[in-house]
């Protein structure tokens, strides 16, 4: 299959946008990034591109290719891609490659002679014969201070762990998984209460402010000389996260339910099963999604209690250590999201408690 077939996707819907003019003396610029919260790092370079002084232009957008989103599955573009249409990018400029490394796309990147790649949430692996293609290299927004949280869930195993303070870091691309040196960072203080996509969606705001700040330096090559190594041995890991791991289990403590609930906001989610029982003690077992959450105040709550209650507008589920838990909000399957409140008073007198 040719390249251009292949690749560009979006030429049938091109709306006679005109080509990136080839003589003018700007600096090369391609970014690759996939979903919505890379749509703000695209938002500032297109405004960035357009300005009267500008040192570049963005020569092409590397995304991940349309899939089927929604319920009924609709092939869609990816969130960047979108983006870039709406704002009347060039449809032949938009790359969808499967892999990074296929050689069709390879020599379509080669011929616009990119001179430096912006990566941001791209979510493909960027292999050495790419990496030798643009000459200022590849360099990345991380949302986290390397050289901790390296990896695909660098936020929300950050807030998992309860972090106080994180960041955004601009560091060049190699090899190694989030292992290159750093041009810039920024340090963000965390709330108790955010959730993964709103820490997200700021993190990455900065981010793009950070990058606009360095491109001139990355470009006149001071980058690469004030850029610092990364302290390898302080690393840790910020594995994907997967569905099973929604689980709630309140078996441990409050505070830690707490921040797995805001760290896995969006997706996969946090789920938990109670019981319902009736004035005749007859049981029905309901699951729902947790949604917003809360530490009681600290309260003698034995470890062995069961029993659900119901406090100002949230539920209240007793966790190990003398804690627990208050839900604000909640989804039942195949329900909008709705409070405690609702999901109580619907129960109609009827008990709660927590499954063995």
């Amino acid at each position: 299959m040719a390249s251009s077939m292949l690749l560009r996707r979006f030429l049938c819907c091109s709306n006679g946008a005109s080509v990136l003019d080839p003589t003018n003396k700007k600096k090369q610029l391609v970014f690759m990034g996939s979903p919505q919260v890379s749509a703000s790092v695209l938002e500032s370079l297109l405004n960035a591109s357009r300005a009267p002084d500008s040192i570049f232009q963005l020569a092409a957008i590397v995304t991940q290719p349309p899939s089927g989103r929604g319920r009924g599955k609709k092939v869609m573009p990816s969130p960047v891609a979108q983006h870039a249409l709406d704002n009347g990018f060039p449809p032949d400029l938009i790359f969808t490659p499967e892999r990074a490394g296929e050689e069709y796309f390879l020599s379509d990147l080669k011929a616009l002679k990119p001179e430096l790649c912006i990566t941001a949430a791209y979510g493909n692996i960027l292999p050495s014969k790419f990496l030798e293609i643009p000459p200022y290299g590849t360099v990345n927004i991380h949302p986290s201070l390397l050289p901790l949280y390296r990896g695909a869930a660098p936020v929300q195993r950050a807030l998992q762990d309860g972090i106080k303070e994180t960041g955004v870091s601009l560091v060049y691309t190699v090899r190694a998984l989030d292992a290159g040196p750093i041009i810039a960072c920024e340090r963000v203080d965390v709330d108790e209460h955010i959730k993964a996509p709103e820490l997200l969606d700021k993190l990455f705001d900065r981010g793009s402010d950070l990058l606009i700040r360095e491109l001139p330096s990355i470009f006149d090559g001071s980058a690469k000389l004030k850029a610092q190594p990364q302290d390898h041995s302080k690393a840790t890991l910020a594995p994907k996260i997967s569905p099973e791991e929604s689980w709630l289990s309140f078996e441990q403590e409050a505070l830690t339910l707490h921040n797995k609930v805001r760290a896995f906001a969006g997706w996969p989610g946090t789920r938990t099963k109670v019981q319902v029982l009736d004035e005749n003690g007859q049981c029905d077992i309901v699951e729902f999604k947790v949604i917003t959450t809360r530490v009681f105040d600290p309260v003698s709550i034995g470890d062995g209690k069961d029993d659900i209650t119901y406090a100002a507008g949230a539920l209240v589920v007793p966790c190990a250590g003398h804690t627990a838990l208050e839900i604000l909000e909640l989804q039942l399957p195949g329900k909008k999201v709705m409070t405690s409140r609702d999901f109580w008073n619907g129960l109609r007198g009827k008990k709660l408690k927590k499954v063995p």
